[in-house]
């Protein structure tokens, strides 16, 4: 009879054991499905930086804004400094993120086969100057030509008896490279004066009567004038097309593959809440709307 009983007692305590350990299987999933479900507020929390161009400065800033305000535990730090500071700073480790204006094989110094690159928009360049200014176009030739000094007062071009101030970003400015590139055919601008930012080159042109310099179209404002090249305006229909040839990549640079909220903010930079809205009212473009593209250049 006790042996009855012992093989009952064992077989109870063999089914409760299977039972708990069928129950602990079970729950593997539940459990995993609830992490992924819940892991905005878990993974999305710490905090990241980013440097670079000023002329994407003010689009990230809008972006890291409306994307903290989703996820309350995420800090994303947005500094300017120009494309060349935050292609360095991104190459030596020190944000998580670097803004540029130009493709990370246009800048001495770092090798850009260790950069992921991560192309978020289009923005086109032009040259402004002072609303008083009644020239609002000029060929490519003499926009060369006053940009490389050739060219030192606006009487010479139909304008004013006024000479012209030149307005420079410094040579570290994604700004200052690609228009250089791409409405000055590479030529070296004469030495004028240098401002470390998007928004002093706007606030000087602003104030001084016959300055001349270049600012992305998302720092044009009513207090400078955007000059059309060769009777071409610098609208996006015309950078889309083509037809408009001074305009550049948006990148946001990591080192190798990004990952966690690096990652989480970059996906949310080309989600439709960024491309559909804040680009568009930011002067930049999308990716998705240009005809034409650039390839990194090849360092010879």
């Amino acid at each position: 009879m006790l042996k009855g009983k012992a093989r009952w007692l064992l077989v109870g305590i063999l089914s409760l054991v299977l039972l708990m350990a069928l129950a602990g299987c079970g729950s593997r999933p539940a459990k995993e499905e609830g992490s992924a479900a819940s892991s905005q507020s878990d993974e999305l929390s710490g905090s990241i930086t980013i440097s670079g161009s000023t002329a994407l400065q003010p689009l990230v800033e809008e972006a890291a804004n409306q994307f903290m305000a989703e996820h309350k535990n995420a800090q994303i730090s947005v500094q300017g400094g120009g494309s060349g500071t935050g292609l360095s700073q991104v190459f030596q480790g020190a944000v998580n993120i670097g803004m540029s204006d130009i493709f990370a094989e246009e800048k001495e110094g770092i090798d850009a086969s260790q950069l992921k690159d991560h192309k978020v928009a289009v923005i086109g360049f032009a040259a402004v100057v002072n609303p008083a200014n009644p020239i609002d176009n000029l060929s490519k030739e003499d926009l060369i030509k006053v940009f490389t000094g050739k060219i030192t007062n606006w009487k010479e071009l139909g304008g004013p008896d006024e000479k012209i101030v030149i307005i420079n970003r410094p040579k570290g400015s994604g700004t200052r490279t690609a228009f250089k590139a791409f409405a000055l055919d590479g030529q070296e601008e004469a030495e004028g004066t240098t401002q470390e930012s998007s928004g002093a080159v706007r606030q000087t042109v602003a104030q001084t009567k016959g300055a001349i310099s270049y600012l992305a179209l998302s720092y044009v404002d009513s207090s400078v004038k955007a000059l059309k090249i060769d009777g071409v305006e610098p609208t996006e229909e015309n950078i889309k097309t083509g037809k408009y040839p001074v305009w550049s990549y948006e990148h946001m640079y990591t080192k190798g593959e990004p990952a966690g909220l690096t990652k989480a903010f970059l996906d949310y930079m080309l989600s439709d809440a960024v491309q559909k809205d804040l680009v568009r009212k930011g002067g930049y473009i999308p990716i998705t709307e240009m005809k034409v593209e650039r390839q990194a250049p090849v360092k010879k």
